[in-house]
């Protein structure tokens, strides 16, 4: 099992957050309800969940490109909600993030080589060549070749090249947490892998702490320390990488792995098979539980009560009022046991 680096101090501090937005005049759409996790320095916290979960929504608050609705973020112990935008500007300089979609998020009338050494000339550092010379080197740490490079423009370059140029860019002011936003989604699985290998030789490297977002769980397994399981705008779980892979507590983490034949036929004959109701509309969002339209253990306390994220083993938190019990099997491995709770529908 991977290390949450204990005897590290928690880099982000998220609490009780809450992105809400307008949908017309009178409606409003709350696509993160009231969410908190914390990221130790060195680790790295993967998010996975379908997609509109909210799991980009989270990432843009961090970064300040989405201003919450409520809670609080935490950065390095600076508060950065709440506080006028020069100051979340001076603080934010420990905080990077790569985007989904590498090409849209480059200018694509600017050179590659000014792309990457942008940010310093926004905060302020390095003169006009010495940004450029940090900008060749760090590209050079990347991957690519300044000389063939460095006065290109996007369009000129491969996907997998846009991605690079944008680690570059995220690296050269020198940060301590990484927001990656679905950054191997895009590409293809030869050009995932070297992305993948890069992202893991910079964390070591930079002694980096990454939040790495993706609905991939066979690549959130590879890279992360946790693991936290997104539903409709809500935590569901979060526990140690290894721990929630081979026996997830919440029914709906069960459901994703079931959906993956490789973590499928790790986990055995114990399948969760959820309900045909249709998924609900994060617009009206289910009473109580949020899952409960859809999964086959609800019982009529999960339509009345909200569960709340509780512990229910070392490094592992669940919000969920009947949780699959981890047993120990005669090889030692963790299992699920699905039969301590019966099933009945909720209509």
């Amino acid at each position: 099992m991977k290390d949450r680096h204990p005897n590290k101090a928690d880099l982000l501090t998220v609490g009780n957050l809450v992105v809400e937005f307008a949908i017309g005049r009178k409606s409003k759409i709350q696509a993160v309800s009231d969410v908190s996790f914390k990221i130790a320095g060195g680790e790295t916290l993967g998010l996975v969940g379908e997609s509109g979960c909210g799991k980009s929504t989270i990432a843009r608050a961090i970064v300040g490109l989405q201003q919450p609705t409520s809670g609080r973020i935490r950065l390095n112990g600076h508060e950065m909600t709440g506080r006028s935008h020069k100051l979340q500007h001076d603080t934010r300089h420990p905080l990077q993030m790569i985007f989904q979609d590498a090409a849209a998020s480059l200018n694509p009338s600017r050179k590659v080589g000014l792309t990457i050494s942008e940010p310093l000339r926004a905060i302020g550092e390095a003169t006009r060549r010495e940004r450029a010379r940090l900008a060749r080197a760090q590209m050079e740490e990347v991957g690519l070749d300044p000389e063939q490079v460095y006065d290109r423009r996007p369009f000129e370059l491969s996907i997998g090249q846009c991605q690079r140029v944008s680690i570059a860019r995220a690296l050269i002011t020198n940060p301590r947490l990484l927001v990656c936003d679905e950054p191997v989604s895009s590409l293809d699985v030869s050009v995932q892998a070297q992305i993948l290998n890069l992202l893991e030789k910079m964390k070591a490297r930079h002694a980096l702490t990454l939040l790495f977002i993706s609905h991939d769980l066979a690549v959130v397994k590879n890279i992360s320390d946790r693991v936290a399981v997104m539903y409709l705008g809500k935590l569901c779980e979060i526990a140690d990488s290894e721990m929630l892979y081979r026996a997830p507590r919440h029914p709906y983490t069960a459901a994703l792995l079931d959906a993956v034949p490789e973590f499928s036929r790790m986990r055995g004959p114990r399948k969760v098979n959820l309900r045909d109701d249709e998924i609900p509309s994060p617009v009206s969002p289910p009473s109580g539980c949020r899952f409960r339209t859809r999964c086959p253990r609800a019982q009529q306390r999960c339509e009345i009560d909200e569960p709340a994220m509780q512990n229910t083993a070392p490094g592992c938190q669940v919000a969920c009022h009947f949780p699959l019990d981890a047993i120990t099997g005669q090889n030692g491995k963790l299992g699920l046991r699905l039969s301590s709770v019966p099933v009945r529908r909720v209509l």
